[in-house]
Order: C-alpha cells, then sequence, then structure tokens
C-alpha cells in the first residue's frame, strides 16, 4: 500500500507544491523562503520518517503570514490524502522531546475530526526570520486540513529557537506513533464507529 500525495495549491498569494511519503526514511526537501520555518519542516520530517518535500513561493514582501498557513493547508491536506481509509493505524500519538532547556509534547489523534490545542509563549516577537505568532498559525492550518486534533505544548523554556523546534520534534515524533500499522489490528480501523 503506497501511503503517499502530491497537492499543488496556487492562489493569489502563494504558489505551493508538496509530496509526502508517510512510509518514507526522513528525506526532506523544504524551499519557502523562511529559512527557520525551513529548519522547523526539515526536523518535522526527519524525525516523522516521513519524506516531504515543500516548494513555496510566497508574498513575502508582505511577510510570511501567507506561506506558512497555506504550507499548513497543503501539507495537512498531502497527509490526509496518503493516509487514505487509515485502515491499520494506530491513531493515536504521544511524544516529549528536550532540547537543551526547553520541553515540549505533543497528543494527535487522527480522528477526522480537526481541533487544535496551542500553549507556547515566545520571548520575541521573531525567531530568525519568522513571525513566531506564525508557529501556532502552522499547528492549526496542518491540524485543520489534516483532519486531526493536535495538542501541542511547550512544557517550559528559556530559548524561543529551542522552544519551537522541541514543539516540531515532539509532534513529528506523535505523528509517526499515530501513524504507524498496528500488526494486530492491520485490517481494521481504530474505531467503535469503523470509520475515521
Amino acid at each position: 500500500m503506497q501511503r503517499e500525495a502530491n497537492i499543488k495549491r496556487k492562489t493569489g498569494e502563494t504558489d505551493i507544491t508538496v509530496s509526502l511519503n508517510i512510509d518514507g526514511e526522513g528525506k526532506a526537501s523544504i524551499d519557502t523562503g523562511i529559512g527557520f520555518f525551513d529548519h522547523m519542516l526539515t526536523a518535522l520530517t526527519k524525525h516523522s520518517g516521513m519524506d516531504i518535500a515543500v516548494s513555496c513561493k510566497g508574498d513575502l514582501y508582505v511577510d510570511g503570514h501567507h506561506s506558512v498557513e497555506d504550507v499548513g493547508i497543503a501539507l495537512g491536506k498531502a497527509f490526509a490524502e496518503a493516509l487514505g481509509d487509515k485502515v491499520g493505524i494506530v491513531r493515536f500519538g504521544f511524544a516529549s522531546c528536550p532540547l537543551d532547556e526547553a520541553l515540549a509534547s505533543a497528543v494527535v489523534d487522527i480522528s477526522g475530526r480537526a481541533y487544535l490545542v496551542y500553549d507556547c509563549s515566545f520571548a520575541q516577537d521573531k525567531i530568525g526570520e519568522l513571525d513566531s505568532q506564525l508557529v501556532e498559525e502552522f499547528f492549526r492550518a496542518f491540524a485543520s486540513n489534516a483532519g486531526i486534533t493536535l495538542h501541542v505544548k511547550c512544557e517550559y523554556g528559556v530559548n524561543d529557537h529551542h522552544k519551537a523546534e522541541a514543539m516540531f520534534k515532539s509532534c513529528a515524533r506523535a505523528l509517526r506513533q499515530a501513524t504507524s500499522i498496528d500488526p494486530r489490528f492491520s485490517d481494521q480501523v481504530a474505531s467503535t464507529k469503523g470509520v475515521l
């Protein structure tokens, strides 16, 4: 079973292509024009074990908002498409990842119900070239379009780079767990409803 998808999204603000292979090797090819965002998506790719390629040409002369949100939309749609009917997946995932003094946790339910609970405060308005507010916008756009429930929290930390990266890594590891195939129930959907 191939769990792959390719998405193209073009608007008046962004031109995005995304390819995603859930059963990949953690290979990333990321170019959004926002260096720190590229770094976060590369971490998400590596630690999820997925192969992800993202190309985004956005209206960065305005700011990074449209690019970050639209990448989240396209990546979420690719994730949902690649999962298909979700037969055999574990469904739930949890991970807690440190980066030096920062600790973050993420809990995922691949439920078909989109919901985000986000809890993180940054000290600065920017992390590199990325507006720190856009970390939440990415996770919201991704969760909404992937059809997942995502709770992501920075438990504590001082350095904003560390806090953001710990959140992306914990989300990646939670997704890796939730998308894995349960060998005991590989022909079943993990829901009493029979569908996700």
